[in-house]
């Protein structure tokens, strides 16, 4: 029996790929989860790249007749202490928020992928020493390390994304390990090998592109871990620093006043809220179709 031509192997290949997509475009699509998620990502990016054209004030401009004034036309979120409008200042904390996420989840995953390939690739002790190293951060307390950070350096936006990389870098180099060493031993990998490609070259070509994958859909769930470490550490005072707007700095403020002004609290969580569902939902819901194997048995 003869061969099939590879021009009529090339078309077929490109329209079973090509059906693939649609039928995951079409699951994505018929998931309320999966749209709902994509609808508050889309609605945060977009709150937070155009927040100086969209809030109605200045984030910094004091109003002192007007301060602490409740929910109205003029102040759809109210006023802080200072009078500044509250929704304002969410919109533009939302930049700082992205600002750490962006920043934090790209160079987190990054040098996780790096050092989970060289683990899960090299020799057994240096496979052992990174776990260590792994473990070792992952069991740091991220609040305590913010502290000693702080009494050395001073709070600052810098100490937040330093903290925010070095705590979330271990997620991605366990993932991108156990991901190497599932390939290592595979045909094409050792068929590599033998051909005399070099180490670098294997990673680079034939390990990343199958490891990569795993690590987005990851990124997505760990942005708004990201997110809530920023708030936090700025609700705590040694991250954003007054004036600039930031959600916790927001919720720092309306904490203080809640008797007298809670929706200052209110207003400030509830971006929280709907960026970790945003974040979740549409992670869940790429793991699904991209990894069957851990969906929800649909």
């Amino acid at each position: 029996m003869s061969a099939l031509p590879s021009d009529h192997i090339a078309p077929e290949a490109r329209e079973t790929a090509s059906r693939e997509r649609r039928e995951k475009l079409k699951r994505f699509l018929t998931d309320w989860q999966a749209v709902t998620g994509l609808v508050l990502v889309v609605l945060f990016f977009a709150s937070a790249l155009f927040a100086p054209w969209i809030a109605p004030y200045d984030p910094n401009a004091m109003d002192i007749p007007a301060r602490m004034s409740g929910p109205s036309w003029a102040h759809i979120a109210g006023t802080d202490q200072l009078g500044r409008d509250t929704f304002s200042r969410i919109l533009h904390g939302g930049r700082v928020a992205l600002y750490i996420a962006a920043l934090g989840v790209s160079a987190s995953l990054t040098i996780g992928l790096i050092l989970g390939m060289i683990a899960g690739f090299g020799p057994r002790w240096l496979d052992n020493l990174m776990l260590l190293a792994f473990d070792a951060v992952r069991s740091f307390p991220s609040v305590i390390l913010a502290l000693a950070t702080v009494a050395l350096t001073g709070p600052s936006l810098t100490v937040v994304l330093a903290i925010v990389i070095l705590t979330t870098i271990p997620s991605y180099g366990r993932v991108a390990r156990t991901a190497t060493l599932a390939l290592r031993h595979t045909e094409f990998i050792l068929a590599e090998r033998s051909l005399g490609a070099s180490t670098p070259r294997i990673l680079l070509h034939h390990i990343m592109p199958n490891v990569i994958g795993p690590l987005l859909i990851l990124a997505a769930m760990e942005v708004p871990v990201v997110v809530s470490i920023e708030a936090g550490l700025s609700f705590l005072g040694i991250g954003v620093l007054p004036p600039q707007a930031s959600w916790g700095t927001i919720l720092n403020e309306g904490y203080l006043v809640i008797r007298d002004a809670p929706w200052m609290v209110i207003a400030g969580g509830i971006p929280l809220i709907l960026t970790t569902l945003g974040f979740t939902f549409l992670g869940e819901a790429l793991r699904d179709i991209f990894d069957p194997r851990m969906g929800r048995g649909k």
